[in-house]
């Protein structure tokens, strides 16, 4: 998986599967079933209203966290009569995304919804796109300058790291000279630092913890198998781990079972059908993973249609939609995972 910038990051701190339906509630052109929002501009709903054309451009789909944000677009786009989705082969060569953002461009769609395979190099082509009257919804990795998109959506890797940290240490609270590790995602992305520094603030609030070891591997079944096993072997003893994402999880739990191990807990990250599945059978290491959901680029294509209908967000007084919106990074464990399997991708 190359440059993922911030993959895994609706809406205020809603759970997400809460994330879609309340922006189901919120993108139609009559409102006179529904609430006002400011300067009575109605709120978006479902009801079919003035056609809208999206063009999304997104990465390859070389990881099940970026297929399953594909499916999320593809999927909401057909809940709406009056919405058409133009859709791009995603690709992780920024010049080839380049060249198919342009290509949306041209064919003046309405509004475009992009995940760039890095926000940085795809600002430019943002900010032509805004400049051409077309809004951006900037889906998780952020372009460089605000200029460049209307709406940004995504993911709090921060928070995953703290509400990680934050889970491991209320379940060894009460144990005396606690140790746990760190399983990391690619360590030149920003996402793997922002997770790192979230889970190592949550743990200064338990003193009775010590990070005793970190490995980064590559978000890869591969690589997670492979480093878990190194650091099984630096470390005989220890009492948790927080592994940074699922599908690198799948080739961790391999290691831990080729290693016979079960005397720790496990906490994982982003939300695969996988790893709902086995803490919904808990027979084994992995108890909880915290959410990064890709149900974001169904919740894009609502904001999406909101922009190109003019409307606003149903339950904020606000006449235009937000700037911004963070997901927020919700811990799934066995008392919650029947909530959240419907949302676990593959």
């Amino acid at each position: 998986m190359s440059q993922l910038t911030s993959r895994r990051g609706l809406l205020f701190g809603a759970a997400a599967v809460s994330t879609g339906a309340l922006l189901v509630g919120c993108t139609s052109n009559e409102s006179k079933d529904e609430s006002p929002a400011a300067d009575d501009r109605p709120a978006a709903d479902d009801k079919p209203g003035k056609h809208v054309t999206i063009g999304f451009a997104g990465p390859q789909a070389d990881h099940g966290w970026l297929n399953a944000i594909n499916d999320n677009a593809k999927s909401r786009a057909k809940k709406y009569s009056d919405v058409t989705l133009e859709i791009t082969e995603g690709s992780n060569d920024t010049a080839a995304q380049i060249g198919q953002i342009e290509t949306l461009i041209n064919k003046k769609v309405d509004v475009l919804v992009v995940l760039p395979a890095d926000g940085k190099a795809l600002t430019q082509v943002g900010l032509k796109a805004m400049r051409a009257g077309i809004p951006v919804v900037n889906l998780d990795r952020i372009f460089n300058s605000p200029q460049a998109y209307r709406c940004w959506i995504g993911g709090d890797n921060y928070g995953m790291g703290l509400n990680a940290g934050t889970y491991i240490g209320e379940k060894l609270k009460g144990k005396s000279n606690a140790k746990v590790i760190e399983l990391a995602g690619l360590d030149n992305l920003e996402l793997t630092k922002q997770r790192t520094q979230g889970f190592d603030d949550a743990l200064k609030n338990y003193p009775n913890i010590k990070k005793v070891a970190r490995q980064a591997a590559e978000f890869t079944v591969e690589s997670g198998q492979a480093k878990m096993a190194q650091l099984l072997q630096a470390q005989p003893k220890f009492d948790a781990l927080w592994n940074h994402d699922d599908d690198q999880g799948v080739g961790a739990l391999r290691a831990i079972e080729q290693a016979g191990r079960e005397d720790f807990l496990m906490v994982g990250g982003a939300g695969a059908l996988s790893a709902f599945q086995a803490i919904k059978q808990d027979n084994g290491v992995l108890k909880a993973t915290v959410l990064y959901p890709p149900t974001m680029a169904a919740s894009a294509i609502d904001l999406a249609r909101a922009l190109g209908q003019g409307k606003g967000i149903s339950g904020l007084a606000e006449f235009e939609i937000p700037a911004s919106l963070t997901l927020y990074s919700a811990v799934v464990d066995k008392d919650n995972v029947d909530q959240y399997m419907p949302t676990g991708f593959r």
